[in-house]
Protein backbone atom coordinates (compact mmCIF):
# COMPACT_ATOMS: atom_id res chain seq x y z
CA UNK A 1 0.00 0.00 0.00
CA UNK A 2 1.25 3.49 -0.85
CA UNK A 3 2.05 5.95 1.92
CA UNK A 4 -1.10 8.05 1.91
CA UNK A 5 -0.95 11.16 4.10
CA UNK A 6 -3.86 13.45 3.16
CA UNK A 7 -7.47 13.12 2.00
CA UNK A 8 -9.48 15.87 0.27
CA UNK A 9 -13.27 15.51 0.24
CA UNK A 10 -15.75 17.60 -1.69
CA UNK A 11 -18.96 18.19 0.27
CA UNK A 12 -22.14 18.36 -1.85
CA UNK A 13 -22.73 15.11 -3.72
CA UNK A 14 -19.63 13.54 -2.15
CA UNK A 15 -19.99 13.75 1.63
CA UNK A 16 -23.50 15.21 1.80
CA UNK A 17 -26.40 13.27 0.33
CA UNK A 18 -29.24 15.10 -1.49
CA UNK A 19 -31.20 15.23 1.78
CA UNK A 20 -28.27 17.05 3.47
CA UNK A 21 -27.37 14.09 5.68
CA UNK A 22 -24.10 12.15 5.89
CA UNK A 23 -24.04 8.37 5.63
CA UNK A 24 -22.77 6.52 8.70
CA UNK A 25 -20.35 4.67 6.40
CA UNK A 26 -18.82 8.02 5.36
CA UNK A 27 -18.38 9.06 8.99
CA UNK A 28 -16.81 5.70 9.80
CA UNK A 29 -14.43 5.90 6.83
CA UNK A 30 -13.26 9.36 7.85
CA UNK A 31 -12.78 8.20 11.44
CA UNK A 32 -10.66 5.27 10.33
CA UNK A 33 -8.38 7.25 8.00
CA UNK A 34 -7.88 9.87 10.71
CA UNK A 35 -6.85 7.09 13.10
CA UNK A 36 -4.29 6.05 10.49
CA UNK A 37 -2.82 9.54 10.73
CA UNK A 38 -4.13 11.06 7.49
CA UNK A 39 -4.92 14.78 7.40
CA UNK A 40 -8.52 15.21 6.18
CA UNK A 41 -9.69 18.36 4.37
CA UNK A 42 -13.18 19.32 3.29
CA UNK A 43 -12.69 20.94 -0.14
CA UNK A 44 -15.71 22.85 -1.35
CA UNK A 45 -17.04 25.69 -3.42
CA UNK A 46 -18.99 26.77 -0.37
CA UNK A 47 -17.88 29.59 1.94
CA UNK A 48 -16.21 28.29 5.06
CA UNK A 49 -18.49 30.25 7.38
CA UNK A 50 -21.39 28.09 6.15
CA UNK A 51 -19.84 24.66 6.76
CA UNK A 52 -18.74 24.86 10.40
CA UNK A 53 -21.41 22.40 11.50
CA UNK A 54 -20.34 19.85 8.88
CA UNK A 55 -16.74 20.11 10.04
CA UNK A 56 -17.82 19.65 13.65
CA UNK A 57 -19.97 16.63 12.80
CA UNK A 58 -17.00 14.95 11.08
CA UNK A 59 -14.36 16.24 13.53
CA UNK A 60 -12.47 17.98 10.73
CA UNK A 61 -10.52 21.20 11.28
CA UNK A 62 -8.91 21.63 7.83
CA UNK A 63 -10.70 23.16 4.88
CA UNK A 64 -10.41 24.41 1.32
CA UNK A 65 -13.27 26.80 0.52
CA UNK A 66 -14.48 29.16 -2.18
CA UNK A 67 -13.28 26.75 -4.91
CA UNK A 68 -9.67 27.05 -3.79
CA UNK A 69 -9.39 30.72 -2.82
CA UNK A 70 -9.07 30.11 0.92
CA UNK A 71 -7.52 27.24 2.88
CA UNK A 72 -7.21 26.43 6.57
CA UNK A 73 -5.02 23.70 8.06
CA UNK A 74 -5.95 22.64 11.59
CA UNK A 75 -7.43 26.05 12.31
CA UNK A 76 -4.60 28.13 10.78
CA UNK A 77 -5.05 30.15 7.57
CA UNK A 78 -2.63 28.97 4.87
CA UNK A 79 -4.08 30.52 1.68
CA UNK A 80 -6.23 33.51 0.75
CA UNK A 81 -6.69 34.76 -2.84
CA UNK A 82 -9.33 37.44 -3.49
CA UNK A 83 -10.73 37.98 -6.99
CA UNK A 84 -9.74 40.97 -9.11
CA UNK A 85 -11.89 44.06 -8.70
CA UNK A 86 -11.99 44.40 -12.51
CA UNK A 87 -13.50 40.92 -12.88
CA UNK A 88 -16.19 41.67 -10.32
CA UNK A 89 -17.06 44.94 -12.09
CA UNK A 90 -17.28 43.11 -15.45
CA UNK A 91 -19.66 40.57 -13.89
CA UNK A 92 -21.84 43.26 -12.31
CA UNK A 93 -22.28 45.05 -15.63
CA UNK A 94 -23.17 41.80 -17.42
CA UNK A 95 -25.63 40.78 -14.73
CA UNK A 96 -27.44 44.09 -14.95
CA UNK A 97 -27.61 43.86 -18.73
CA UNK A 98 -28.94 40.27 -18.83
CA UNK A 99 -31.05 40.17 -15.65
CA UNK A 100 -28.79 37.66 -13.92
CA UNK A 101 -28.02 37.40 -10.22
CA UNK A 102 -25.05 36.30 -8.15
CA UNK A 103 -23.88 35.47 -4.69
CA UNK A 104 -20.36 36.67 -3.93
CA UNK A 105 -18.57 35.23 -0.94
CA UNK A 106 -16.32 37.09 1.48
CA UNK A 107 -14.59 35.39 4.40
CA UNK A 108 -17.67 35.82 6.58
CA UNK A 109 -20.64 36.85 4.41
CA UNK A 110 -22.69 35.82 1.39
CA UNK A 111 -23.21 38.98 -0.69
CA UNK A 112 -26.24 38.80 -3.02
CA UNK A 113 -26.87 41.21 -5.88
CA UNK A 114 -30.59 40.95 -5.09
CA UNK A 115 -32.98 39.01 -2.88
CA UNK A 116 -36.02 39.45 -5.14
CA UNK A 117 -35.50 36.62 -7.62
CA UNK A 118 -37.14 33.24 -6.87
CA UNK A 119 -33.91 31.60 -8.09
CA UNK A 120 -31.98 33.44 -5.39
CA UNK A 121 -34.39 32.37 -2.67
CA UNK A 122 -34.26 28.80 -3.96
CA UNK A 123 -30.45 28.84 -3.80
CA UNK A 124 -30.44 30.22 -0.24
CA UNK A 125 -32.85 27.52 0.88
CA UNK A 126 -31.03 24.72 -0.95
CA UNK A 127 -27.69 25.53 0.70
CA UNK A 128 -29.14 26.77 4.02
CA UNK A 129 -27.24 30.03 3.74
CA UNK A 130 -27.48 32.17 6.87
CA UNK A 131 -24.95 35.01 6.69
CA UNK A 132 -26.54 36.96 3.85
CA UNK A 133 -26.28 40.64 2.90
CA UNK A 134 -27.07 42.72 -0.16
CA UNK A 135 -24.18 43.80 -2.36
CA UNK A 136 -22.30 47.02 -1.66
CA UNK A 137 -19.20 48.34 -3.41
CA UNK A 138 -17.38 48.27 -0.06
CA UNK A 139 -16.95 44.50 -0.61
CA UNK A 140 -15.31 44.79 -4.04
CA UNK A 141 -11.82 43.86 -2.79
CA UNK A 142 -12.96 41.10 -0.43
CA UNK A 143 -14.63 38.68 -2.86
CA UNK A 144 -13.14 35.17 -2.64
CA UNK A 145 -15.65 33.38 -4.87
CA UNK A 146 -18.76 33.86 -6.99
CA UNK A 147 -21.76 31.75 -7.97
CA UNK A 148 -23.82 33.12 -10.86
CA UNK A 149 -27.57 32.48 -10.83
CA UNK A 150 -30.46 32.50 -13.30
CA UNK A 151 -28.24 31.83 -16.32
CA UNK A 152 -29.60 30.28 -19.48
CA UNK A 153 -28.13 28.48 -22.48
CA UNK A 154 -25.17 30.38 -23.91
CA UNK A 155 -24.86 32.72 -20.94
CA UNK A 156 -21.73 31.15 -19.35
CA UNK A 157 -19.68 32.12 -22.40
CA UNK A 158 -20.54 35.78 -21.83
CA UNK A 159 -18.83 35.71 -18.43
CA UNK A 160 -15.90 33.59 -19.58
CA UNK A 161 -15.09 36.33 -22.10
CA UNK A 162 -13.31 38.24 -19.31
CA UNK A 163 -10.56 35.59 -19.59
CA UNK A 164 -8.66 33.60 -16.99
CA UNK A 165 -11.67 31.68 -15.74
CA UNK A 166 -14.42 29.26 -16.64
CA UNK A 167 -17.85 28.42 -15.27
CA UNK A 168 -18.81 25.06 -13.76
CA UNK A 169 -22.41 23.99 -13.25
CA UNK A 170 -23.37 23.48 -9.59
CA UNK A 171 -24.05 19.73 -9.59
CA UNK A 172 -27.09 19.71 -7.32
CA UNK A 173 -30.70 18.91 -8.16
CA UNK A 174 -32.83 22.03 -8.49
CA UNK A 175 -30.03 24.49 -9.22
CA UNK A 176 -27.73 22.80 -11.74
CA UNK A 177 -29.85 24.13 -14.62
CA UNK A 178 -29.07 27.79 -13.86
CA UNK A 179 -26.34 28.09 -11.18
CA UNK A 180 -22.63 28.21 -12.07
CA UNK A 181 -19.53 28.50 -9.92
CA UNK A 182 -16.83 30.81 -11.23
CA UNK A 183 -13.57 28.83 -11.39
CA UNK A 184 -10.37 30.79 -11.90
CA UNK A 185 -7.76 29.10 -14.10
CA UNK A 186 -5.01 29.84 -11.58
CA UNK A 187 -7.04 29.69 -8.36
CA UNK A 188 -9.16 26.57 -7.99
CA UNK A 189 -9.34 23.44 -5.84
CA UNK A 190 -6.29 22.01 -7.58
CA UNK A 191 -4.30 25.17 -6.89
CA UNK A 192 -5.23 24.96 -3.21
CA UNK A 193 -4.43 21.24 -3.04
CA UNK A 194 -0.95 21.94 -4.44
CA UNK A 195 -0.43 24.71 -1.87
CA UNK A 196 -1.40 22.30 0.91
CA UNK A 197 0.89 19.56 -0.42
CA UNK A 198 3.78 22.03 -0.58
CA UNK A 199 3.03 23.23 2.95
CA UNK A 200 2.99 19.68 4.31
CA UNK A 201 6.01 18.58 2.27
CA UNK A 202 4.03 15.91 0.40
CA UNK A 203 3.97 14.57 -3.14
CA UNK A 204 0.80 14.02 -5.15
CA UNK A 205 1.20 10.26 -4.63
CA UNK A 206 0.56 10.85 -0.91
CA UNK A 207 -2.84 12.43 -1.62
CA UNK A 208 -6.38 11.15 -2.26
CA UNK A 209 -9.42 13.18 -3.37
CA UNK A 210 -13.11 12.56 -3.98
CA UNK A 211 -15.47 14.77 -6.00
CA UNK A 212 -18.60 14.80 -8.11
CA UNK A 213 -18.74 18.11 -9.99
CA UNK A 214 -16.71 19.93 -12.62
CA UNK A 215 -15.27 22.28 -10.02
CA UNK A 216 -13.45 19.18 -8.70
CA UNK A 217 -11.58 18.34 -11.91
CA UNK A 218 -8.37 20.24 -11.07
CA UNK A 219 -8.31 18.68 -7.60
CA UNK A 220 -8.70 15.14 -8.93
CA UNK A 221 -5.82 15.73 -11.35
CA UNK A 222 -3.50 17.05 -8.61
CA UNK A 223 -3.57 13.91 -6.44
CA UNK A 224 -2.32 10.37 -6.82
CA UNK A 225 -5.77 8.82 -6.35
CA UNK A 226 -8.62 10.93 -7.73
CA UNK A 227 -12.07 9.38 -7.24
CA UNK A 228 -15.15 10.46 -9.20
CA UNK A 229 -18.34 9.59 -7.36
CA UNK A 230 -20.83 7.33 -9.10
CA UNK A 231 -23.25 10.26 -9.21
CA UNK A 232 -20.62 12.60 -10.71
CA UNK A 233 -21.17 14.92 -13.64
CA UNK A 234 -20.58 12.74 -16.74
CA UNK A 235 -17.69 14.88 -17.92
CA UNK A 236 -15.78 14.53 -14.64
CA UNK A 237 -14.86 10.88 -15.14
CA UNK A 238 -12.25 11.88 -17.73
CA UNK A 239 -10.32 13.74 -15.03
CA UNK A 240 -10.39 10.95 -12.41
CA UNK A 241 -8.21 7.84 -12.35
CA UNK A 242 -10.73 5.99 -10.16
CA UNK A 243 -14.50 5.69 -9.85
CA UNK A 244 -16.53 4.77 -6.79
CA UNK A 245 -20.21 4.29 -5.98
CA UNK A 246 -22.84 7.00 -5.44
CA UNK A 247 -22.97 9.34 -2.44
CA UNK A 248 -26.09 7.42 -1.37
CA UNK A 249 -24.27 4.09 -1.66
CA UNK A 250 -21.16 4.42 0.52
CA UNK A 251 -19.10 6.11 -2.20
CA UNK A 252 -16.40 7.49 0.08
CA UNK A 253 -16.21 4.31 2.16
CA UNK A 254 -16.00 2.03 -0.89
CA UNK A 255 -13.34 4.18 -2.51
CA UNK A 256 -11.13 4.18 0.59
CA UNK A 257 -11.76 0.45 1.03
CA UNK A 258 -10.39 -0.16 -2.47
CA UNK A 259 -7.14 1.46 -1.29
CA UNK A 260 -7.01 -0.70 1.83
CA UNK A 261 -7.57 2.23 4.17
CA UNK A 262 -10.81 0.99 5.77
Amino acid sequence: MLDYKVLFLDIDGTVLRPDDTIEESTKEAIRQVRERGLDVFLATGRPLHEIREIGEELNIQSFIGYNGAYAVHRGEDVLREAMDRETIQFFLELMEKHNHEAVMYTSDKNIFTSFESPKVQEFIEKFHLKYNEEFSTKYMDEILGVTLLNLGKGDPEKYEAVGGLHLASVNLEGVREHAYDVIRDKVNKGFAVQKVLDLLGLEKENAIAFGDAMNDKEMLQLVGEGFAMGNAHPELFAYANRKTTDVTNSGVYNGLKSLGLV
